[in-house]
Order: structure tokens, then C-alpha cells, then sequence
């Protein structure tokens, strides 16, 4: 039996999600602070030994707690108050209700209604649907079966697990006689403040077990059926269902023996302890210890001879007592622990070395095998009704990993696992491996399809939307279908188009290709910059600095992927719903015939940029440069194009537009005091007249002699204060607005 499914409600970020799990492998991805750990940290709390907090419930909740406690100051009839408290507690997707029958107040009656403060109706509930999907000609079925009487004769086998307040109107009447609402003014504490005191959200709280079933209605709608279990039931099911399992990110791996230090010798013993004492292993090493015991109690009986002499000589053992005796009681699980060190040996030349002296990425890989391998074995040896389902976390196996280890880690994990499931004889009992990372280099060894994709987004129905985002949302990358460009193909209309058409399946093995081959990190990112080559890639940091200085504080990653492919990202990044700038050159060809590079002033010139001929349709230069700024930007894709525009230079005391071709081009044209004065250099003079410029300009950065990276590197290297070509800085404002908003505040704002 296997996860198929896990659905989150009301939990930190994940507000309201949805995460499908693989059978092998699943990996979560994301920027920092998008709800990769709170992933893990439902499963820990429902199905571990983590206790729920008040700060647990989604933000969007606090409300319903805080208006909660408000209601509690608008008396009314104690009829309406005792059935609201009744159903004060939310049960999401139940058709069958089973909200807790409330008695009615002994002391009120239908004559002499008394005034009650009313409780809210819907005190929120986190709650973690999981999905399993099984063979009903299994043997697995069968168990499923006595534990859920109502199951149907399907795949799919749903539990749902609820933490929410048990008795509202008790907690009603005990918040009301801690903080009695003063003559003026609100409470001291707000419900949500109480709850959050020590012990308090266990005391009010507990957790609800159901069983759940997809249902059609009858408007034919799918549905859900819900059907609330006994709470020993529930704990019985979920004990014989799935057992989960932690690999934690902070692994602390050192060798202090402190309460929060792991020695790997320790982690050996404990391994030894738990996995490795079948009657013979056991038989063996006794006899190994019960040898070593005799010779040590003989020696302490000879060294001890005199000290226990003298003791006798004190009167003590008396004449009537036992005799002392100092004997060697090792055990060989206590021997491993305390009494034996792990080493690295080097044979060749017959040199040890103790534990501390190895690196803490090879400690850290060394422990993340050996808990892999301990849970696999204990769920193996597991005889009596061993849980169908077994999960283990590993949260951001790259820590002190180098990039060659963390391309190996998941065959290196399963290599352990599988070995651990043959050893035992059970070969197709492996677990599911869920893996929380910010490394591109476990990535790329990854399949798309298993990458479930975090990103922060807004709360449901929230209208500000340029305030903190406190939700998450999470894209499965198996549903990610780029669009064919062979079907409906139109015929290239002239020289420029490219005739390369990708079916659905190739743009999906470009993008994978690329993905892997560049280690790129898109999806850790808050936005993405598409640059033409390396001279964007080198020189966009600096740029950032000149004229968009916000966007430091913001993750971006830029991606080298030239003109003619940059489109083939977009539906990928629109997928994924990352924020992206296209920086691209103009490529200016000739009007007719051959799409021979020609100069952006040209008549009638055409772009061979395929990019921008798909994106902003538009073939010729002369429309490019009639675009505006808005329609360069897409608020529903989320992105805005770049590419070279006119530029106004003075030459011989008149002005005179430029239209370069590339950024070489607009950087000089931009620049052209710099290159006059020679604090900045393109290899030639510039001349003193027009059409000259232009002319001499553009045939030199097309020529061999120009050399595109040196000058990039030369522009770093400089002191002088280069000027950005405008149409980067336009692009780059963009994104700046895009990520880092300015906020006014003040009595102007």
C-alpha cells in the first residue's frame, strides 16, 4: 500500500493544498520560508511525537479565534448560544455530519431565556486527509478491510485526521472567567493569546479520526464522504495503516556527547541495539563478551586483591555476609556504545584515525544511511500487524555535502534501502522517501514529475496583495504539460522563422536537459532573469547595483538561454508562477531574402529573434520599437521583455538616434563620452561624425577582432561609472516593482 495523495488544511502556510506523492521518491523544492518543513512538521504532529502549537493554525485563523472571543461580548438568548456551541467546531467535506450533541443549560428554559455570550460557529480545525492507493487482490486489502467496514471494493483508501477545539462551550466559560471583560476597553488576552498559553491548546483541543470515501452527488459532482471513527479506533487504524519517520535537518552531528550531539559511534550502537539482536547475531556476540568477561574479572580479582583485603580488615564484609566481589559485566550493545570508537583506518600504511578527525559531510552521510536503513529495518521486523505504509522524511540532505555527493544521495539512499529489503528477504517492501532540499545538485538527478514545487502566495480572498504573503501554494511538476508547437504548425512565413519545431515530449527533454546540464536553481528562486549569453550573465549583478539596488535583498536566478529559447521557458515559469525578465537583443536582419545581420537603423529590417517574434508578435524592427512599455509587459504571465531601442547621441553638436543591434552596441552608444574621453574602450576610435559612429560602432563588435566576454570583464574591472543601457534599466525597474514594492507611509500616503 502506498501515499498516493496528502491534503493540508489550515497548517502554518499551507492554508488550503494539495500534494501528490510518488511511489518511490518525492521531492519538495522551493524558496526559503514556502512551506517545505511545515510539510513535514503535519505529518510529525499527527503521526509523531510533535505537540501542536497555537501559532500551527494558519494566520487567516487567528480571526476566527479572535472573533470568537469578541462574540463572547454580544449577549444573546442561551437557546442560540448552546446551539452555536454545539456546532463550534468546523468539519470541512463531511456528508455525514457528526458534530457533538450539546445538553441543554439545566438552568435555562423556554419561559426565562437568559443571556449567554454566543459562540463563534466556526472555530477553525487543522486538519491532513491522506490518500492511499492499494491492490485489492492483495493481501494488504484484506487488513484495510477489517479496519474499515465501509470501505468500497477500490484502490483508493482515505483517512482523515482533524486537531481542533473539543468543547467550545467550556472553553467559552474558562476564558471568560480568566479574563472578564473590563468596564472599558477589550480583555487583556484575545482567545487566540489565551489558547497559546502553556498547556492550554492540549487542554481544549484534541484530535478527530475519520474514515473517507470519494462520492458522486447527484448533480454528479465528485465529492467526499466522511464518516467520523471511535478515537481508540482511529488510533488503531493509523497505527496499522502507515508509520512515519524523520531524518531532521538539524542532524548535529559532532563529537561531543551532549544531549544534542549525535557521535556516529553512538548512532552505530543504537543500530546494533535495535537491528542487529536475532537469536544468533545475539548467541555470537555473547560468547564473545562472556570470554573477554572472564579474563577481566580475573584481572580486577588480582589487581583489586589488596584493596579488598583492606576493606575486610574494616569489618566489612561481616562474618555472616557475602564475600565482595568486583566482576566484568559487559553487554555487547554497552561494549559498542561506550567502550568502542569508530575509526578510519588507512591500511597501506597501517595508520588509524579517531572519529573527530573526519569531515562532518562524510559524518552526515554516514548517519542519514544508517537511520534510512534502522527505520526500513524496524518496520521490517515489525511481526504483528506492521503498518502498511511507511514513510521516511529527510529534510535538506545537502548539509556539509559536497555537489558530487548530493548528485549521488537518492541512489545512494535506495542503494541502502534496497539492500536492507533483500537482506530480510521482503525485496518489494521499500518505503516512500519524501525529501525536503535547496540543493539544484539532488535536482538534477531527480525525474520532473517527482518535484512537488512550493511558492509563497497571498491568503484566500486577501485583497492587499502587495502585503506579506503568509500562504503557500504547491505545483506538482507531473502536471506540467508544455504545448506542442508541431501541431497546427503554420508555414515559416519568410527566412527568419526557424523551422526547428519541438513536439511537447522534446521541449519537455530540452528543459530537463538544460535544467540539469546549468545545475540552475529556478526553483529556489523569487524570479527569473532570461539573458541572451555570459556578457548579460556577468554584467547584470553590476547592473543591479547601478540602477535596481532593491533587488539585492531578493533571490534571483539568470539563465543563459539565448534568443531563439528563451520562449520556450515561458510556459514552464508561467507554471510555476515565478516573475521573470527577458533580456534580448534586437537582431536586426536584412528586409528581404537571406536574414543576413544588417544595422537596427536599416529600412524595412526584419528580427531573426525568435523569442520576440513569438512573444510580442512583432516581425520587423520598426514594429518592436513602436511597442510600448506596457505592452512589453504581461500581467497574466507575470513578465516583461526587454530588447534594444533607439538611443539619442550627440554628434557634431546635433542629435542623431542609433538603433543598436546587440548590447555591446547600446552599451557603447550609451557610454559614448566614456569611449571619447578613453576611460572606457571598444577597441577603435570613435569618429567624429555621423553616419560614421553608427557605422564604425556597429562593423567592429560584429567583427572577429571584437572579443565580448574581455570587454564585459573590462567594464567590471573599470572605475568609471558606466551607464546601463536604458532598456535593461526599464526591465530591471520592473522587476524591482515586481519584488520589493516601495510602501508609503505617513499621513501623505
Amino acid at each position: 500500500m502506498k501515499l498516493s495523495k496528502a491534503a493540508i488544511r489550515n497548517f502554518r502556510r499551507l492554508e488550503n493544498v494539495t500534494i501528490d506523492v510518488e511511489e518511490r521518491e518525492t521531492v519538495f523544492v522551493g524558496p526559503n520560508n514556502s512551506g517545505k518543513t511545515s510539510a513535514t512538521a503535519i505529518f510529525r504532529a499527527f503521526l509523531g511525537s510533535r505537540e501542536f502549537t497555537i501559532h500551527d493554525f494558519s494566520v487567516a485563523k487567528i480571526l476566527a479565534f479572535d472573533d470568537f472571543g469578541l462574540a463572547l461580548d454580544e449577549p444573546t438568548e442561551v437557546a442560540d448560544a448552546e446551539t452555536t456551541a454545539g456546532a463550534g467546531v468546523q468539519d470541512p467535506c463531511l456528508i455525514t455530519p457528526d458534530a457533538p450533541n450539546s445538553a441543554a443549560d439545566p438552568e435555562a428554559t423556554a419561559e426565562t431565556p437568559t443571556l449567554l455570550p454566543e459562540a463563534s460557529p466556526t472555530l477553525p480545525e487543522i486538519s491532513l486527509d491522506l490518500w492511499f492507493t492499494i491492490d485489492p487482490e492483495s493481501i494488504a486489502f484484506g487488513r484495510v478491510y477489517t479496519l474499515l467496514q465501509n470501505l468500497s471494493d477500490d484502490r483508493k483508501v482515505g483517512l482523515r485526521l482533524t486537531f481542533g477545539v473539543d468543547e467550545p462551550k467550556k472553553l467559552r466559560a474558562d476564558y471568560l472567567e480568566a479574563y472578564q471583560k473590563p468596564p472599558e476597553g477589550p480583555r487583556t488576552k484575545t482567545l487566540f493569546e489565551y489558547l497559546g498559553l502553556e498547556g492550554n491548546l492540549a487542554r481544549y483541543c484534541v484530535v478527530r479520526h475519520y474514515s473517507l470515501s470519494a462520492v458522486t452527488l447527484g448533480d454528479g459532482a465528485p465529492s467526499i464522504k466522511a464518516v467520523r471513527l471511535d478515537p481508540e479506533e482511529g488510533k488503531r487504524l493509523i497505527k496499522n495503516l502507515v508509520r512515519a519517520e524523520f531524518v531532521d535537518a538539524q542532524r548535529n552531528i559532532n563529537d561531543d556527547e551532549g544531549s544534542r550531539a549525535n557521535r556516529l559511534s553512538s548512532a552505530f550502537a543504537s543500530y546494533y541495539r535495535k537491528n542487529l539482536q536475532q537469536i544468533a547475531a545475539a548467541a555470537e556476540a555473547h560468547k564473545v563478551i562472556d570470554a573477554n568477561n572472564d579474563a577481566l574479572t580475573a584481572h580486577y580479582g588480582s589487581e583489586f586483591k589488596s584493596l579488598m583485603a583492606l576493606i575486610r580488615g574494616l569489618g566489612v564484609p561481616s562474618i555472616n555476609d557475602r564475600e565482595l566481589q568486583i566482576i566484568s559485566a559487559l553487554s555487547p550493545e554497552v561494549a559498542l556504545k561506550g567502550s568502542t570508537e569508530l575509526i578510519y583506518v588507512d591500511a597501506g600504511r597501517n595508520h588509524r584515525l579517531p572519529e573527530p578527525y573526519n569531515g562532518l559531510g562524510f559524518k552526515n552521510l554516514i548517519y542519514m544511511a544508517i537511520q534510512a536503513r534502522h527505520f526500513h529495518s524496524q518496520w521490517l521486523a515489525t511481526t504483528e500487524n506492521r503498518p502498511l505504509c511507511l514513510l521516511i522524511f529527510i529534510e535538506e540532505p545537502e548539509v556539509h555535502l559536497h555537489a558530487q555527493v548530493q548528485q549521488t544521495f537518492i541512489n545512494n539512499i535506495w542503494a541502502v534501502i534496497n539492500d536492507s529489503a533483500k537482506e530480510a528477504g521482503e525485496p518489494e517492501l521499500t518505503p516512500q522517501v519524501l525529501v525536503t532540499t535547496h540543493s539544484s545538485h539532488i535536482l538534477d538527478t531527480v525525474d520532473f514529475e517527482k518535484v512537488r514545487y512550493f511558492q509563497r502566495c497571498h491568503l484566500e480572498g486577501e485583497a492587499n496583495l502587495k502585503g506579506v504573503r503568509n500562504a503557500s501554494i504547491v505545483r506538482s511538476l507531473r502536471a506540467f504539460r508544455p504545448e506542442d508547437e508541431t501541431e497546427d504548425a503554420a508555414e515559416p512565413i519568410d527566412e527568419t522563422d526557424d523551422n526547428q519545431l519541438l513536439s511537447a515530449k522534446q521541449i519537455m527533454a530540452f528543459l530537463q536537459k538544460y535544467l540539469r546540464l546549468t545545475h540552475c536553481d529556478l526553483f529556489f528562486a523569487d524570479a527569473a532573469i532570461l539573458v541572451e549569453g555570459a556578457v548579460e550573465k556577468l554584467l547584470i549583478p553590476s547592473m543591479v547595483d547601478k540602477v535596481a539596488k532593491r533587488l539585492r535583498g531578493t533571490y534571483l536566478t539568470v539563465l543563459e538561454v539565448g534568443g531563439a529559447y528563451a520562449h520556450r521557458f515561458e510556459e514552464l515559469l508561467s507554471f510555476l508562477n515565478i516573475p521573470y525578465l527577458i533580456i534580448t537583443d534586437l537582431d536586426s536582419v536584412a528586409p528581404n531574402g537571406y536574414p543576413s545581420a544588417c544595422r537596427g537603423d536599416t529600412p524595412g529590417a526584419r528580427t531573426s529573434n525568435a523569442c520576440l517574434k513569438k512573444l510580442c508578435n512583432s516581425r520587423t524592427v520598426a514594429e518592436l520599437l513602436a511597442l510600448t512599455k506596457d505592452d512589453k509587459c504581461s500581467v497574466d504571465k507575470d513578465r516583461c521583455i526587454a530588447f534594444q531601442t533607439g538611443i539619442e547621441i550627440e554628434v557634431g553638436g546635433a542629435m542623431h538616434l542609433a538603433i543598436p543591434r546587440t548590447l555591446e552596441e547600446a552599451i557603447a552608444y550609451e557610454n559614448l563620452a566614456h569611449l571619447r574621453a578613453g576611460t572606457l574602450s571598444i577597441g577603435i576610435d570613435i569618429p567624429a561624425s555621423w553616419p560614421a559612429v553608427h557605422q564604425d560602432v556597429y562593423f567592429h563588435i560584429r567583427s572577429d577582432k571584437f572579443k565580448k566576454t574581455a570587454f564585459a570583464m573590462s567594464l567590471l574591472a573599470t572605475d568609471t561609472d558606466w551607464t546601463t543601457p536604458s532598456y535593461i534599466t526599464e526591465g530591471l525597474i520592473w522587476l524591482e516593482g515586481r519584488l520589493s514594492p516601495i510602501t508609503i507611509s505617513g499621513a501623505g500616503a
